[in-house]
């Protein structure tokens, strides 16, 4: 098992003389005002689930935007502030973006075009000139950004996400002494969907320019294989993965995302988790009840409303279990500036307050949707109460909800119903394999969980856990890394 340890001595003996450099869209802590004071939170996401555990132990500078209404309060000169605040352990780099280069890059090309194009759920990409406009310029921001941190050095650069497929090639064009490796957090398209986009070709040359472009899955990688050989013209070798372009060559390779198994398990068993855990049995009258729990951001791709129509649907073939379970959905509102998700958020409304209307007695509801913000003890708290965990997305990188449920799970009382269309299916055979489309089938899959004999939930709980722990977010990245090291940083 890959530990903490082992992934700092790759980084201290194989990177020596390398200034190791993390950039995202998304900032790890932010610093938002609350009541007058400054608060720091830890940013929502896989990306930085991930990720913050590994900057902890490999130190190094994360260059990401700022989000939060008090970050340019706790930034030096330089637009840095150490994190995370409690135990710093890494610089935090800041990228200012004004409201039209935000709207452009962000809420235009990254999640109108890129977003829909990636997620095969039905959504139709919008392209629009000015949104490229500003996501080309945004990316070179970023590239300043990372060039004044790097100087006259040799830097690795750790690229993450679809919002920054054009740095490669800008950082590549202004410096030899940058090795760069980008991790693909969502799915790669098919190559027929792909080529619906206007910009694919730019696209294709920005992760060229990579020395190593990771996937969740052996699929994806597959996908934009094929998607090169349609579009441009390079050298590909299949057997070894690597795509060869202007004499460039760039290393394609499946790196399964994870998280930190053995902290996530600790920081659950925490009486600080333990009070939290009472706080809610109270507040949403959960006593005596199977718990079922969805924990999602707010966004078309989870099948937050498949969901909801499958407890309705369970409710109606299975009246007997009535009044005996409750159904928690937590998760922030997100991208409410796109009409898209506007609409998701009243359909939300309008399924819960038709169901709950449905299926009520006097002294019972059987959904609860909470959309708030909720820190990370909180997340652990929900887990550990959890009976059972819904991951219901329609298309999915890998999705690490999933994951982080699994680890806090010591007890081995949890059923987790996953989407197989999500990443995490091909790692954990023994969740309970839902298709969100199939209403009649996630409903008798619900039944299912609820009856599980305990034995069974145990075994298969046990076995999740053993898998999670094993493929934990120091393996993957020390897999990265030690893939990297083949190519780049020879002696």
């Amino acid at each position: 098992m890959w530990t903490h340890e082992d992934l700092k001595k790759i980084v201290t003996t194989k990177l020596r003389g390398y200034k190791l450099i993390v950039t995202s869209n998304r900032e790890p802590y932010l610093h938002v005002l609350e009541k007058g004071k400054i608060i720091c939170r830890k940013g929502p996401g896989g990306v930085i689930t991930a990720l913050d555990p590994v900057m902890r132990t490999c130190g190094g500078i994360w260059v990401s935007c700022g989000a939060g209404d008090a970050d340019r309060q706790v930034v030096d000169k330089d637009n840095k502030i150490k994190v995370p605040p409690e135990d710093p352990k890494y610089t935090l780099k800041t990228v200012w973006l004004t409201k039209e280069e935000n709207n452009g890059y962000y809420y235009g090309f990254s999640n109108q075009s890129l977003w829909p194009l990636c997620h095969m759920v039905f959504a139709r990409p919008v392209f629009s000139a000015l949104d490229w406009k500003h996501y080309r310029e945004v990316n070179k921001k970023f590239a300043q950004a990372i060039l004044e941190e790097v100087g006259d050095q040799k830097a690795f650069v750790w690229i993450q996400d679809y919002h920054l497929a054009l740095l490669p090639k800008f950082l590549k064009e202004a410096s030899p002494n940058i090795v760069t490796a980008h991790f693909w957090h969502i799915p790669w398209p098919n190559p027929e969907a792909f080529r619906i986009c206007p910009m694919k070709n730019e696209i294709l040359e920005g992760l060229l320019a990579n020395d190593l472009l990771g996937f969740h899955i052996r699929y994806h990688c597959d996908n934009f294989i094929s998607s090169v050989d349609r579009e441009l013209e390079a050298k590909i070798d299949r057997e070894r993965f690597s795509i060869t372009r202007m004499g460039h060559e760039t290393i394609v390779r499946p790196f399964p995302i994870s998280v930190d198994f053995e902290a996530i398990s600790e920081r659950a068993a925490s009486s600080v988790v333990e009070e939290k855990m009472k706080q809610f049995k109270e507040e949403f009258a959960l006593k005596d009840k199977v718990i079922l729990l969805g924990l999602d951001r707010i966004d078309y791709t989870k099948g937050l409303a498949d969901r909801l129509k499958a407890l309705d649907r369970f409710m109606e073939k299975y009246p007997q279990y009535k009044e005996k379970f409750i159904f928690l959905q937590i998760g922030q509102l997100s991208r409410v500036h796109i009409q898209q998700y506007k609409e998701l958020n009243d359909q939300l409304n309008s399924l819960v307050e038709e169901i709950n209307w449905k299926h009520s007695t006097e002294n019972w509801s059987p959904i609860k949707l909470v959309r708030k913000y909720s820190a990370y003890d909180e997340v652990l708290a929900f887990y550990r109460l959890a009976d059972i965990c819904i991951v219901s997305s329609l298309h999915d990188g890998m999705n690490l909800v999933c994951k982080e449920y699994i680890s806090v799970k010591s007890d081995l009382n949890g059923v987790l119903l996953l989407s197989q269309f999500t990443g995490a299916a091909r790692e954990l055979p023994d969740a309970v394999m839902i298709n969100p489309y199939n209403i009649d089938g996630f409903a008798d899959k619900i039944k299912r969980a609820i009856e599980m004999k305990p034995e069974a939930r145990k075994r298969r709980m046990t076995r999740m856990r053993s898998s999670v722990k094993s493929n934990n977010i120091y393996r993957w990245a020390g897999k990265i890394l030690s893939e990297l090291l083949k190519f780049d940083f020879k002696e």
